[in-house]
């Protein structure tokens, strides 16, 4: 089997995990079998009556998975589409523009890049105040910042180009040639940027929420994580198996559809890597 059939399966599989996990995110009222507010008898084992048993308060865990596919994948496509709209918008400036506008961007850029992302949005997220938005405005903070600068590098090479050069002669207009001839071949790159960052919030989503920096209210993977591990009796028992495993498992499917996905993207979209395949083969 050639390498490109190996990347079209992987990208295959992981489209197929991302469409489960979004249908089961949008029908999450109609497949939870309870609502995952509601409490019944506390630390229920599995059984036919709830799937993964309840928690430490009554509440069924697979009804809580199911409603944390929501809250997640809420959370990485609000962030990815903010920031890499920001992002792709602030490198075809930088790009394009040159001069004052370029150097001020990528300073902003460069210092962004030199501060440890994950410790600074701790910090953040530890002093404002719990909620789903305040979470996306942190990740939005940093989100953006890779994009600008791929972006950036790839307008300097567009606009050099023959074809842009003869729609500046012919009179187009910067904001016309930005949007007819640069953007465009920007695009693909976006696309794999875009897929690779919802991947990494859904990561960091889940990691905030653990350490209890995530929205108490929301249900998502994080958050079901976090009072888990506040359990007294998870490591004396098998408790873990069927309130802990579950979300895990869906973070680490997530994760791996969206890698799957934009690693089978990258190579189709990038001329370049299509000829270093291609030379494999």
């Amino acid at each position: 089997m050639t390498r490109m059939k190996v990347n079209d399966v992987l990208g295959s599989l992981g489209l197929g995990i991302l469409a489960i996990l979004v249908v089961v995110a949008i029908f999450a009222p109609q497949i939870a079998p309870y609502d995952p507010h509601h409490t019944y008898k506390r630390m229920e084992r599995p059984s036919s009556e709830h799937l993964l048993g309840t928690n430490d308060i009554g509440n069924d865990i697979l009804s809580e998975v199911i409603y944390g596919t929501r809250v997640s994948l809420f959370i990485a496509f609000m962030v990815s589409i903010t920031a890499i709209t920001i992002g792709t918008s602030l490198g075809l400036i930088a790009g394009y523009s040159g001069g004052v506008a370029e150097f001020m961007i990528m300073r902003i850029v460069d210092i962004f890049l030199t501060i440890p992302r994950l410790v600074l949005i701790i910090v953040i997220a530890a002093f404002m105040p719990r909620s789903i938005w305040n979470l996306i405005a942190v990740f939005i903070i940093f989100g953006w910042v890779m994009t600008a600068r791929i972006v950036r590098s790839e307008v300097l090479t567009l606009r050099n180009q023959y074809y842009v050069e003869s729609a500046r002669m012919l009179g187009g207009s910067n904001l016309y040639i930005l949007w007819r001839h640069i953007l465009p071949n920007v695009i693909p790159l976006v696309v794999v940027q875009f897929i690779m960052e919802a991947g990494h919030v859904i990561v960091a989503e889940a990691g905030l929420s653990f350490l209890g920096l995530g929205d108490p209210v929301a249900r998502s993977w994080g958050t079901t994580f976090h009072y888990a591990f506040e359990c007294p009796t998870l490591y004396t028992s098998d408790v873990w198996m069927w309130w802990m495993l579950p979300p895990g498992l869906c973070i680490v499917a997530t994760v791996l559809g969206f890698t799957f996905v934009g690693y089978a993207l990258e190579e189709r979209l990038n001329p370049k890597l299509k000829t270093v395949v291609g030379m494999e083969i």
